[in-house]
């Protein structure tokens, strides 16, 4: 007699709180052959109907206990600390996360043979002379890239199997802190003047993209390092314009600046963006455009 019984697959997604954890759990919670766990710093979960614990990333001891009590067969970690401006004063925490935390997740999941997906981003180029290609030389201008840069290293000295995503201006909706597009649809909305940069140029990544993707990486079992980004190569002002006229919103109320106007602490890649064609072709990577993403985004907010 032969059973039919499902064989699940075990996934557990840190940082599941977050823009794309949040949509990494609707889209496994939905699926039968998925045994799914989520894990955030937060003492409780942005969702519902799965499984949640908190665990502090910068904890050996927090996460050791969460993947071996789980024992999942991959590891999404979706958490980071993305503030650009906040890392080049709080370089502690910045590194503890986003460095430390890795490595307590490569030592743990090495132990117990499961695989890691891991979010990078294309601050790890100085943005002279982008959209950057899986090999392009890294060399980052900030103590955030400093710190991805360096995540990616210690996946890569940690002997674990891993896919390393680099991905760039992460846009949707969740239950979080606005994204560029809410924070352009609710400033306009209001009848706010926002001032948006025209020198920074990339491929904004649609979040239904990214989940995408990451499916794919495991569906098809490859463990690599892939670019994900959007069809459109965009200034940040060119995307504000696009979300307001998609809108219907007040497009005089968008200013152009450029990025020394604002004065930030931390300098940003100007030209930059990601080169995606290694991820069309070994995965099947369909990015949305942005006009056909905000069509989304418009059913999901139900304006």
């Amino acid at each position: 007699m032969f059973s039919h019984e499902i064989i699940k697959k075990r996934i557990l997604i840190v940082g599941a709180n977050g823009l794309l954890g949040q949509r990494l759990i609707a889209f496994y919670g939905s699926k039968e052959n998925v045994e799914l766990l989520g894990c955030s710093v937060e003492d409780k979960p942005y969702f519902n109907l799965v499984s949640y614990l908190r665990c502090d990333m910068t904890l050996r001891d927090d996460v050791k206990k969460v993947i071996f009590d789980f024992y999942p067969d991959v590891v999404i970690n979706a958490a980071g600390f993305t503030n650009v401006d906040l890392s080049e004063t709080e370089r502690e925490t910045a590194w503890k996360i986003n460095v430390k935390g890795v490595e307590y997740l490569a030592e743990a999941c090495r132990t117990i043979d499961a695989k890691i997906i891991h979010i990078s981003t294309d601050y790890i180029f100085n943005g002279l002379n982008g959209p950057y290609d899986e090999n392009a030389k890294a060399d980052p201008l900030g103590y955030y890239g400093r710190t991805k840069l360096a995540s990616e290293n210690a996946l890569k000295i940690g002997a674990v199997i891993y896919s390393v995503i680099r991905t760039n201006v992460l846009y949707g909706i969740a239950n979080s802190r606005p994204d560029f597009v809410r924070w352009v649809i609710n400033s306009l909305s209001d009848k706010k003047q926002i001032s948006v940069v025209h020198d920074q140029f990339n491929n904004p990544t649609f979040v239904e993209d990214l989940v995408q993707a990451i499916n794919k990486i495991i569906e098809f079992d490859k463990y690599a390092l892939y670019n994900i980004g959007g069809r459109d190569f965009i200034n940040r002002f060119e995307f504000a314009m696009l979300i307001a006229e998609y809108f219907n919103l007040d497009k005089n109320l968008i200013r152009p600046i450029i990025t020394e106007e604002l004065k930030q602490p931390a300098k940003r890649p100007l030209k930059s963006g990601l080169i995606t064609i290694k991820a069309e072709t070994e995965l099947g990577y369909k990015p949305h455009s942005i006009i056909e993403a905000l069509g989304i985004i418009k059913k999901q907010l139900l304006l």
